[in-house]
């Protein structure tokens, strides 16, 4: 089941994403069940994930994680920039850096409530940069933009959850000017029976475990099923290259615990 709602998130009349909005103002679709999922988890998220679970699990190493999936974007002062899937808006922050207050960033998401945690630190921070990011409430396989619109897309553990891969894939290549990259971070899918186990002893004895600690066993429960169904780096860098993209690599990061595809259109 799907369901539909209309985007709604307002922006500042005149900029690049407003009028792209207008014009394409489109009903989103998603799966109900992910939607509700996210909803629950982000009146903890930014506490919880952030700065104690992916600290934790990766031993601070994420935050290096995020900023080589931005670097690998090649996003650059200036550019229109979309960061798809964007949460909390860790990605978005970086990309703002990277693009400047002359750039524009769009943070994309289909959760409500993980959108007002990226828009209350986007407050709360000082940098003057952040100003240029809009957040956007919308659907990652029906992307409310014209083609060709962004000079760079990033996409963090987002792309692992979608409800069709290929489809998502498809409107990134849509959205994405000509020459452009998109970069994808997530976990790795490993065809390494050792690093499959250990990721499978960390979800099991690291992250479900403190995720029970707040009352979030349920929703973390499905990380290793998501692993499970999401597709191989191999698969990846394929399935770009069928969609139309001219270049696909796939990087094995963190020990081939993580992973981050990019993609040339």
């Amino acid at each position: 089941m799907s369901t539909t709602h209309v985007l709604s998130l307002p922006l500042s009349s005149g900029s690049p994403t407003s009028r792209a909005r207008r014009s394409v103002l489109r009903p989103v679709r998603c799966s109900s069940e992910r939607q509700a999922l996210f909803n629950r988890i982000a009146p903890v998220y930014d506490n919880f994930v952030i700065f104690q679970l992916n600290d934790l699990l990766s031993l601070g190493q994420h935050r290096i994680w995020k900023r080589m999936a931005v670097s690998w974007s090649g996003a650059k002062i200036g550019d229109c920039v979309l960061d798809l899937c964007c949460g909390s808006g860790d990605l978005a922050f970086l990309l703002s850096e990277k693009v400047g207050s002359d750039g524009n960033v769009t943070g994309l998401d289909f959760s409500k409530e993980q959108l007002s945690i990226a828009a209350s630190r986007q407050q709360l921070l000082s940098k003057k940069c952040y100003k240029n990011i809009e957040w956007v409430e919308g659907d990652a396989l029906n992307l409310p933009f014209p083609n060709g619109y962004f000079d760079a897309i990033t996409m963090g553990y987002g792309l692992r959850n979608v409800v069709d891969k290929r489809k998502a894939l498809q409107e990134i290549y849509r959205v994405l000017k000509a020459g452009s990259r998109v970069s994808i971070l997530d976990f790795n899918k490993s065809s390494q029976p050792v690093t499959t186990f250990i990721q499978d002893w960390m979800i099991d004895n690291v992250v479900v475990p403190v995720a029970t600690s707040y009352g979030l066993q349920e929703e973390y429960i499905y990380l290793k099923s998501s692993i499970r169904e999401f597709l191989t780096g191999k698969e990846l860098e394929n399935l770009a290259l069928e969609i139309g993209f001219s270049k696909g690599r796939h990087y094995e990061i963190g020990g081939g615990l993580m992973g981050n595809l990019v993609a040339i259109r």
